[in-house]
């Protein structure tokens, strides 16, 4: 992801609102914290960084997918605010050796900033322990399908799959792309659809939302519970639909697809590009392409996307695919465009949307180009003359309507 110059208007109001704590108090360190987790989600952030150097410590705040900038602190109170971080996720203050991972609790900080599930992880540096933030989305926003704001002909086929009863639904993309809200989205279609008539079970590293009426477990591979190992005991617990939490290897990989092939449903995110590239993948992990035609229903890769700021003066040009490359160039750099912008901070940009793309294995073309095992470039050549509406023809379109800037198409995607 890119690191972007934070808009003066955004460290600003932050340095205003620091310059209210009296730092002689003895309660600075937890207030600090306090109003730290409140800012950053004032502001939408989704991680809030506290990075330690040799003259101070930044403070970097992950809006949007991008991340900023905001402030900087005296080296000096860095171990204090990640002490400050432990205690209230219940992990070792006196251990700054190790890389650990803990959760605050929504009752554990005394104002509002609480809310919402915050997870912290810290990891040790040449000047200190940085610590990492993610602050999760109420988990009343994204409950079911219709709120994510997929594509109308993507969200249907989902919920039409969601009534299989045995196969594969494959979710792609990189870390950010919201593969993880898609998946938790379909659980809780699932149990709208059939409440306790379907049993419901997870696998997952770790659990991030928990989802009513589900089972769901977190593996732990220190004691030799891991989503191979996990996911052979599962099938004895006799479940309709598993959820695997993300495919990383080759034994996991092939049980979700054996566990598919024996009538289970299966849901799990992947790693991948592209839905074509998901499937190649698997094909490069040694799962046989007799086993990916049967079980496999359909791969959906995601991105999601910076919306325009409609508050920011002046519309966004509409754009042609021949032009976005011009109209790139013409915009210069995000840094330098900045505004005083009320409604996003000067950012330009909004919240977020989401596009994907879907390929469905059993279209004949692409099913012959699986079982033959062609590459990546072939198969989405096969894929573009089968129909697939692809991730930048989607991205393109939204450039075209205005609904996000041509730039956010190359970040995105690439220059390729």
């Amino acid at each position: 992801m890119s690191q972007l110059t934070v808009p003066p208007s955004l460290s600003q109001s932050f340095m205003a609102a620091l310059r209210e704590l009296d730092a002689a108090a003895d309660d600075y360190v937890p207030q600090l914290i306090e109003l730290i987790l409140k800012l950053a989600r004032q502001q939408r952030a989704s991680d809030v960084h506290l990075v330690p150097a040799q003259d101070c410590m930044t403070m970097q705040w992950r809006i949007d997918g991008v991340l900023h900038s905001v402030a900087g602190f005296d080296p000096e109170l860095s171990p204090r605010l990640v002490a400050r971080l432990k205690v209230l996720a219940g992990l070792l203050t006196y251990r700054t050796d190790i890389p650990q991972e803990g959760r605050i609790a929504r009752t554990a900080t005394a104002s509002g900033s609480g809310e919402g599930e915050v997870r912290v992880t810290t990891f040790p540096s040449l000047f200190g322990e940085k610590a990492a933030i993610r602050l999760f989305a109420d988990t009343q926003h994204y409950q079911q399908l219709n709120d994510l704001g997929l594509p109308a002909d993507i969200e249907q086929t989902l919920r039409n799959l969601l009534h299989a009863t045995s196969g594969v639904v494959l979710l792609t993309g990189p870390s950010g792309s919201g593969k993880t809200t898609t998946v938790y989205a379909c659980l809780r279609e699932l149990v709208a659809l059939f409440g306790q008539n379907r049993g419901l079970m997870t696998l997952e590293d770790p659990v991030e939302v928990v989802v009513p009426g589900v089972t769901q477990s977190q593996v732990r591979p220190q004691v030799g519970f891991d989503l191979a190992t996990g996911l052979k005991s599962m099938m004895r617990q006799d479940p309709d639909v598993i959820m695997v939490g993300e495919i990383r290897d080759p034994e996991t990989a092939e049980c979700a697809f054996q566990a598919a092939l024996t009538g289970h449903l299966v849901l799990t995110t992947f790693h991948a590009g592209s839905s074509v590239e998901a499937v190649t993948r698997l094909l490069d992990m040694g799962i046989e392409p007799y086993l990916i035609r049967s079980t496999l229903h359909a791969v959906v890769c995601q991105r999601l996307l910076r919306q325009a700021c409609t508050g920011c003066t002046g519309a966004v040009e509409n754009s042609t695919p021949k032009n976005l490359r011009e109209s790139l160039d013409k915009a210069g750099p995000l840094a330098d465009q900045t505004n005083d912008c009320s409604e996003c901070g000067g950012l330009r940009y909004r919240g977020r949307f989401v596009t994907a793309e879907l390929l469905d294995p059993n279209e004949p073309a692409i099913a012959a180009a699986i079982m033959q095992r062609v590459d990546s470039r072939q198969m989405q050549s096969i894929a573009n003359d089968s129909g697939t509406v692809t991730l930048r023809q989607r991205i393109e379109d939204a450039v075209q309507s205005g609904l996000t800037h041509p730039e956010e198409m190359f970040r995105v995607l690439g220059r390729g």
